[in-house]
């Protein structure tokens, strides 16, 4: 019964915290300017803020199939997340414009 307790706080504290880094990294792609930046920011919610949120729900289903399912997605999230973020920056750094395309406007 405590044990319970203590498991459901533990996933409901990963789910929190993983919801948390995933506001933020919303905000920091609608406010950045450059798109390196918002990427940086969208790749942060791929890869911190998801194993959070999964941590938090194979801790809340226990030791079953479906736990080593999402430990699985996590570990395909942590591998292909930032190799897909690296292609796209570089990208960017071969094709994108310069410095000075990238003026802030203030309104």
């Amino acid at each position: 019964m405590i044990g319970e307790w203590i498991r459901f706080g533990a996933a409901a504290a990963l789910i929190g915290l993983g919801l948390v880094v995933a506001s933020i990294s919303v905000f920091g792609v609608f406010r950045l300017d450059r798109s390196l930046n918002r990427m940086h920011s969208a790749a942060m919610d791929d890869t911190l803020g998801i194993s959070l949120v999964l941590s938090g729900l194979i801790v809340i289903s226990g030791f079953t199939a479906t736990s080593l399912k999402l430990l699985c997605v996590i570990i395909f999230l942590w591998m292909a997340s930032p190799v897909s973020s690296h292609l796209i920056a570089r990208l960017e750094a071969v094709v994108g414009k310069k410095d000075e395309g990238y003026k802030r406007r203030r309104d």
